[in-house]
C-alpha cells in the first residue's frame, strides 16, 4: 500500500479551489477530506462535520490553549483551524488527506508535516476574481472588499507552494491537479 499523503490546497476566495477539491474527492474516492473547525455561522446547505466543524468561539479558544490545532487563524471576525487529531488519525489509518486552507495554514501544515504537498490555485486576474465573488452572491460589499484585499496578500505567498495551477478554464485546472496528484502518489 502506498504511503498516505497530505495534499493541501490554498487559493484566494473565488479562485475555484472548492470546486477543484470536490472533483478530486470524486476522482479519488479513497481520499479523506480534512474538515476544518470554524466559529462562523453555517451557510445554507452546509452540514456540520461535513463542510466544517461548527463550534463556539469559547470552544475554539479552549482548543487553541490545548494546542489541538496544527494551524488556525482568525479572519473576517471568525476563527478557522485544522485539528491535529484529524490528520494523525487519517495518516495512521492509511488515508491520503485533502485540505482546503488559507495560505498561512498551508505553510504551517508543511512545517509540521514536511511531506505535505502544497497546491495553490490562482485566478486569471483580480478582476475575474471580483466577478466570481459577486456572482456567488454570498458576500456583503464589506466582505467582498476584505476578500479582495486578502487575495492580494495570499497571491504573494504562491511561490512558497510546491505547485501553482492557474484556473482560467475550470476543466483544464481540474486535469492539471489530477496529474499532480497521480505523479505524487505513484
Amino acid at each position: 500500500m502506498a504511503k498516505p499523503k497530505l495534499f493541501v490546497f490554498s487559493a484566494p476566495s473565488g479562485a475555484g479551489k472548492t470546486t477543484i477539491v470536490k472533483d478530486i474527492l470524486k476522482s479519488f474516492p479513497d481520499f479523506k477530506f480534512s474538515v476544518s473547525a470554524t466559529t462562523r455561522k453555517k451557510r445554507p446547505g452546509e452540514i456540520d462535520g461535513v463542510d466544517y466543524i461548527f463550534i463556539t468561539e469559547d470552544e475554539f479558544k479552549r482548543k487553541i490553549e490545548n494546542n489541538e490545532f496544527v494551524e488556525w487563524e482568525k479572519f473576517y471576525d471568525y476563527y478557522y483551524g485544522t485539528l491535529k487529531k484529524t490528520i494523525d488519525e487519517n495518516l495512521s489509518n492509511g488515508y491520503t488527506t485533502i485540505f482546503e486552507v488559507d495560505v498561512k495554514g498551508a505553510l504551517n501544515i508543511k512545517k509540521v508535516y514536511p511531506d505535505a504537498v502544497l497546491i495553490f490555485i490562482v485566478p486569471p486576474s483580480i478582476d475575474e476574481l471580483k466577478e466570481r465573488l459577486k456572482k456567488r452572491n454570498t458576500e456583503t460589499d464589506e466582505d467582498l472588499r476584505k476578500r479582495l484585499e486578502r487575495a492580494q496578500m495570499e497571491l504573494s505567498y504562491k511561490d512558497k507552494f510546491d505547485y501553482v495551477v492557474e484556473n482560467i478554464n475550470l476543466e483544464d485546472a481540474k486535469e492539471k491537479v489530477k496529474k499532480i496528484i497521480e505523479k505524487e502518489i505513484s
